[in-house]
């Protein structure tokens, strides 16, 4: 047994000065912290002035894409993909993938994401790095077949889903269509067939572009969304990313079929200049998420950084203040991840996930404590992890990946 000591925060409350006790890869109870003693825990990380928080579901990643890192700078969405990012990822080989993944995978851990949810090619590879580093991942072989592109062929995606379907508690195969203009109808009724009679997630993105939205409209007189709607596949199974070019009718659509959609402000603040109706959208009911995307153009897998611009963001772009509050966006990029992917996960509670963060906050920045909700999105930072467990496991713990022993550098 495990127990970690300091405040609880997660999205049903705050609770000061507990232990929360692990087992079998559960979190078993939360008790007030001087009767730690009546219990005979193995092991005890924290103390007084330390915060413990669900673990981030990282909710759309392309975690090995830290090998772009700076590469394509100031360029809108369509211009970076066909001129810097596609050329580039035609390079890509198995090694290669597997040795950036292993880095991504590692900022995100290091910066307290105990899921990903990850949407590239060669994903074998990315499935079997999240295995050495011993993160929660899902991950799906991006699909497309509107585009000539040899990495994204459509059986692969499929035959990555059936290898890896019940091989392993950590790691969950998803199917990834890269994107409503670069799947054909034909794929996307394929997908949902595959996806009904498997009842698997698709993670896909949507409306990120606006060439996207007129290639859409063009090829089917409809939006992307009623595309999505018309293929099968908008349902509680899907996982949409991005979302900035909903219009309002496809935002009520959206909220009514039960699909998720992943908000990752910063990279599309960049790409576009823009961000999705995320207000609209969980005013009318829909499941939000957050993501880092990618380290590019993003420039680091850091939820915290993440839930800091989508608060600020959101209030800019909707010029209101009472939007995005510190609360609901760590709900986003908590619960919200975890009911997406199907998870017990996303509050400290008995019986759910132990996949839990342990955050130093005895430093300036957290001071005076009144408001943890406010410290963790706005005072926060990726280096204020201490301590990172994944299903009851310790996997990183002060400096240190546990499962292969090398700090950030030696890798």
């Amino acid at each position: 047994m495990i127990a970690l000591l300091g405040t609880v925060v997660d999205s049903a409350g705050i609770r000061r000065d507990v232990a929360v006790l692990v087992g079998g890869g559960r979190i078993l109870d939360i008790i007030p912290r001087d009767r730690l003693r009546e219990y005979n825990a193995d092991e005890v990380y924290g103390s007084e002035g330390y915060l413990i928080l669900p673990g981030f579901v990282n909710s759309h990643t392309h975690v090995a894409m830290s090998k772009f890192r700076g590469l394509g700078e100031d360029r809108p969405t369509e211009e970076w993909l066909n001129d810097v990012i596609w050329p580039a990822e035609l390079e890509w080989n198995p090694k290669e993938i597997r040795r950036w993944a292993l880095l991504g995978i590692a900022e995100a851990l290091a910066n307290g994401s105990t899921t990903i949810n990850d949407h590239y090619f060669f994903a074998d590879e990315i499935a079997k790095a999240a295995q050495e580093l011993g993160i929660r991942a899902f991950i799906g072989q991006t699909m497309m077949d509107e585009v000539d592109f040899p990495l994204a062929k459509p059986e692969e995606g499929f035959r990555l889903f059936k290898r890896w379907e019940r091989k392993s508690d950590l790691i969950k195969p998803t199917l990834a269509p890269h994107a409503t203009n670069t799947v054909s109808f034909e794929l996307m009724e394929e997908i949902g067939e595959f996806a009904r009679e498997r009842d698997a997630l698709v993670h896909v993105h949507l409306s990120q572009s606006r060439g996207e939205v007129e290639t859409v409209k063009r090829r089917y007189g409809i939006t992307p969304a009623g595309y999505l709607e018309r293929a099968g596949v908008l349902n509680e199974r899907l996982i949409g990313v991005h979302g900035v070019y909903l219009s309002g009718k496809e935002v009520e659509l959206y909220s009514g079929s039960g699909a998720t959609l992943v908000h990752c402000s910063l990279s599309m603040a960049k790409l576009e200049g823009r961000i999705a109706p995320i207000i609209e959208l969980a005013e009318n009911g829909a499941n939000i998420a957050l993501g880092n995307d990618s380290p590019n153009p993003v420039g680091l897998m850091d939820m915290f950084t993440e839930m800091r611009f989508a608060a600020v963001l959101n209030k800019v772009w909707r010029k209101r203040t009472d939007v995005a509050s510190a609360k609901e966006v760590f709900r986003w990029a908590t619960l919200g991840g975890a009911r997406a992917l199907r998870l017990k996960a996303g509050l400290i509670k008995p019986g759910y996930l132990a996949d839990l963060v342990l955050l130093n906050a005895r430093k300036p920045q957290f001071l005076p404590g009144e408001n943890p909700y406010s410290h963790v999105v706005y005072s926060a930072r990726g280096s204020d992890v201490e301590l990172v467990m994944v299903n009851g496991k310790v996997v990183y713990r002060n400096g240190l990946f546990t499962k292969i022993g090398k700090t950030p550098e030696e890798l």
